[in-house]
Parts: C-alpha cells; sequence; structure tokens
C-alpha cells in the first residue's frame, strides 16, 4: 500500500519571532531555543519512525537550517533537498523589521490588525495571504503533491503563512478561517493522504 506521507514543519523560533518583528523575506536566524525545537521535531519523527524520500524548503536560511537539523535527528543529513523562493514566508513589504507593537501604535492596532489577519489586505508593498498562496499552490500541486502521490515520503519546512496556504487546501479551510489560523514553530504536522489527494489522516506532534 502506498504511503503517501506529507510531513509540513515551520522553521523553529528565529531571533526576530524573538525580538517581535515583523520578518517576512528578511533572513534573522534562528534562536537557541529555535535549534532546539527544529531538533525535538527531528526526534520526534524518528521517534514515530519516519523518515523521508526528498525535502522541501524556502530560500530563507532560517527555514533551511530547520531542515537541516531535523534530518541530522532523523539520521538523514544527506537527503535531496530542493530550495525554492516560492515556499517563502508572506513578503511584509515596507513593514519588515519593524516591532510588531510599535507598528501598532504608528499605524492603529485595527490596520496593522487587518493587514495581518485579513486574507486579502497586503502591507504597504507587501503581500497579502491571498497574495502568498497564489504562489505556493502551484508549486505545491506541481513539485511537491505528485511526489507525495507516488509513494515518496515528503518533508516541507517553510513558514507560517506559506505553510497555512498548504493547510488551507489539506484541511479544507476557507479564506475567513485560515488567516486566524496558529503554526507553532517547530511543530510537525503529519499528515497521510487518500488516492483522491484528501487527507486520510492528520497528526500533530506537540510537546
Amino acid at each position: 500500500m502506498t504511503e503517501r506521507l506529507l510531513v509540513l514543519t515551520r522553521h523553529g523560533e528565529s531571533e526576530w519571532n524573538l525580538k517581535n518583528l515583523f520578518t517576512g523575506w528578511k533572513d534573522p536566524g534562528l534562536t537557541p531555543k529555535g535549534v532546539d525545537e527544529a531538533r525535538r521535531a527531528g526526534r520526534q519523527l524518528k521517534a514515530l519512525g519516519i523518515g523521508f524520500d526528498i525535502a522541501f524548503t524556502s530560500a530563507l536560511g532560517r527555514a533551511q537550517h530547520t531542515c537541516e537539523l531535523m534530518l541530522e535527528e532523523i539520521g538523514q543529513p544527506n537527503l535531496a533537498t530542493i530550495k525554492d523562493w516560492r515556499l517563502n514566508e508572506r513578503d511584509y513589504g515596507d513593514l519588515s523589521g519593524l516591532n510588531k507593537a510599535e507598528t501598532a501604535e504608528k499605524y492603529g492596532a485595527e490596520q496593522v490588525h487587518i493587514w495581518r489577519r485579513s486574507y486579502d489586505v497586503p502591507p504597504p508593498a507587501g503581500e497579502s495571504l491571498k497574495d502568498t498562496v497564489a504562489r505556493v499552490l502551484p508549486y505545491y500541486v506541481g513539485e511537491i503533491l505528485p511526489r507525495a502521490m507516488r509513494g515518496e515520503r515528503v518533508l516541507v519546512a517553510a513558514h507560517g503563512n506559506s505553510l497555512r496556504a498548504l493547510v488551507m487546501v489539506l484541511d479544507g479551510l476557507d479564506a475567513e478561517t485560515i488567516p486566524s489560523m496558529e503554526l507553532k514553530t517547530g511543530v510537525p504536522l503529519v499528515y497521510r493522504l487518500n488516492a483522491d489527494t484528501t487527507v486520510a489522516t492528520k497528526q500533530i506532534l506537540e510537546g
């Protein structure tokens, strides 16, 4: 029986997550806690007997480092890994690098909430979640999903918003629901797919 395994993991805590800054396409590294989260995620998967045939990650260092640490813990440090910008975090444009609380003071909490949690309103010079979905989903359908459907065991280490795009499809969520869904750093989502690409089972490896 074909396994059709797909594991999604948001990168471990980054230096800018810790400082409460908008990150987007900026490239801060992982904190020591983020390194620990990535290693723990790998150990959790290994404990379940899960290994991979291929890994995908973004063009950003925090996701790539997370992927590397997970694969080290699983015992697959040399696994083929495809890096692509289309799995990058949502681009926060002019907000990138700004403190979230200070940005709320400058623009108003309501406006910042709209930028962060609406589906189709982008921040200045940035991407909305809808824009992010528009680049992530074709990549998923064209490059990632076919491998899982062939029976390859697939790991995707990426970002909160690029993974929201995938969870939106996998979990059947709508534009009203997905912006408020939180994906914790370093927590693997283990999906097993049916022959028609729908989800057979989903497991969240917390703690």
